[in-house]
């Protein structure tokens, strides 16, 4: 096993690559994680020993996006705009060449279900939890979501779960096509594991070349709409409903949003 900051990297013998993230209970994510999961990604894209990856998280939730309560926040950037900083690493993640199924335990949240979503396919349990909670927030959604998440789900469950910022579980993701495998909680790690080994069972450089061809576009389509994503979360970042759902989620009380 490899540590690589908050992140591990373990190569199995059935040619999956367990990617884990080492933050919890929560997972939340900064620069420095993505740009870590990143450069994983990379190195396992290099390594003939990797045909598929698990991309996991240790304790009790998948991921809780960005900690916006926290001081840090998203990192410094190395010195620029952390926002701009972390969807630069992000894009990476749709450049890699392997691919990626999630387990996802506990909740993916905001940019966590952004995260979840850079995956080619998500396994979870009924007890689950997603939300694409920005509005909520008074917030744009952000993480690449305008490209996936109307690709996974379609357009009209896309806006819905982005307009309501609602809370949906497993089984209603799955009903939805956001999760590809359920299964019970206590049954998660190993049926995910089990479906990863099963990709990686079939051809490599036809594997390969079948996700080249199926998600090739995602990278730039992704890459296009971090960018408006960015330019909204700056303008609303100055909004005082912002600030309220801030402060609403802090106190754990339902938002009174003014459009201003």
């Amino acid at each position: 096993m490899k540590q690589q900051g908050d992140i591990s990297v373990d190569i199995g013998d059935d040619h999956v690559a367990i990617v884990e993230i080492h933050r919890p209970p929560e997972n939340y994510f900064d620069v420095d994680l993505i740009r870590a999961i990143a450069d994983a990604f990379d190195e396992l894209d290099a390594d003939p020993r990797c045909r598929a990856i698990l991309l996991a998280s240790e304790g009790k939730h998948f991921c809780a996006g960005a900690n916006f309560g926290s001081p840090r926040g998203l990192g410094d950037g190395d010195g620029g705009d952390p926002t701009l900083a972390l969807y630069r690493e992000a894009v990476r993640l749709f450049r890699s060449m392997t691919p990626v199924v999630a387990v996802v335990q506990g909740a993916a949240i905001g940019g966590g279900l952004g995260l979840a979503c850079a995956a080619d396919f998500r396994v979870a349990s009924p007890q689950a939890r997603f939300a694409a909670n920005f509005s909520r927030l008074g917030f744009h959604h952000g993480f690449g979501l305008s490209a996936t998440l109307p690709e996974i789900v379609g357009t009209q469950h896309a806006l819905d779960l982005l307009y309501t910022g609602r809370r949906i579980n497993g089984e209603e993701a799955a009903r939805i096509g956001l999760v590809d495998r359920l299964v019970p909680a206590e049954a998660l790690r190993d049926a995910a594991q089990g479906f990863a080994a099963e990709i990686a069972g079939s051809a490599p450089l036809a594997v390969r070349s079948i996700r080249a061809t199926m998600r090739g576009h995602l990278a730039d389509a992704v890459q296009r709409a971090v960018e408006r994503e960015a330019e909204e979360q700056a303008r609303l970042r100055t909004t005082t409903d912002f600030a309220e759902g801030i402060r609403a989620t802090a106190e754990r009380r339902e938002p009174h949003f003014t459009g201003y």
